[in-house]
């Protein structure tokens, strides 16, 4: 038995049982759904992102709505069925984008190290270590139009090597439009502000905007979005 002092209180012990209760729940419906997709062999399920619970150690901070809604926007703004998107560690704007009805293009790839995400993304999952940075598939290489890259880690080593990838992965020739006459090569970068003059050297094309990328659950460090082209929508103080 418990010394009494060390007995927990009522309110913390109900939320101590709030908490592995929701932790339950979330566990069993990420099982069905993996045992779902396995059984069908199914793709591209659409599902909330906060069924996956952060892991801190991998640096995982979900993107809130607000954030997931404007990134997809631009990632397919002008897009067609040719583009082809590559999000790179940022498997927040990946569900929120696997939930819309419709979608210019079948071509999105999830370049991501958590093998959770593989029930979501399907045959359009890539398991990703920034530190093997080359280590994606070859067919990949240079056929990404568009690339959002959200590097796990704020620190240079990082940051620098999921550049690698994404200029692995990006088209050499920048200037080809899309059939809405819209130019197809985008990259954007979300990342701490303090990273801002080594993203400025890494991706020399891009410049930062006013657009302020936010967590459902916050973070002490100052985000900010980056792009190698002009947006209205990431320019305006409200987005």
């Amino acid at each position: 038995m418990l010394d009494p002092e060390l007995q927990l209180s009522s309110s913390t012990l109900a939320a101590l049982q709030e908490f592995l209760g929701e932790e339950k729940e979330r566990r069993e419906h990420f099982e069905a759904l993996a045992a779902d997709a396995e059984r069908r062999q199914q793709s591209g399920i659409a599902v909330d992102i906060s069924k996956f619970q952060e892991n801190w150690q991998l640096s995982q901070f979900w993107f809130n709505d607000n954030t997931a809604r404007t990134v997809c926007d631009e990632l397919l703004e002008g897009a067609d069925e040719n583009t082809t998107i590559a999000i790179i560690s940022a498997p927040s704007v990946y569900c929120y984008l696997k939930k819309r009805e419709s979608l210019p293009t079948n071509n999105i790839y999830l370049l991501e190290f958590d093998d959770r995400f593989r029930v979501i993304g399907g045959d359009k999952f890539i398991r990703y270590d920034y530190n093997q940075p080359l280590d994606v598939p070859t067919e990949l290489k240079n056929k990404v139009d568009r690339v959002l890259v959200d590097p796990p880690f704020l620190n240079p080593d990082c940051q620098t090597k999921a550049s690698i990838t994404a200029r692995f992965l990006l088209k050499s020739d920048h200037s080809a439009v899309s059939k809405h006459n819209v130019l197809q090569y985008r990259t954007m970068v979300c990342t701490g502000e303090r990273m801002t003059d080594l993203v400025a050297k890494l991706y020399p094309d891009t410049h930062m905007t006013k657009f302020h990328p936010e967590h459902t659950n916050g973070l002490s460090n100052e985000y900010r979005c980056y792009t190698s082209y002009e947006s209205p929508r990431l320019e305006s103080p409200k987005v």
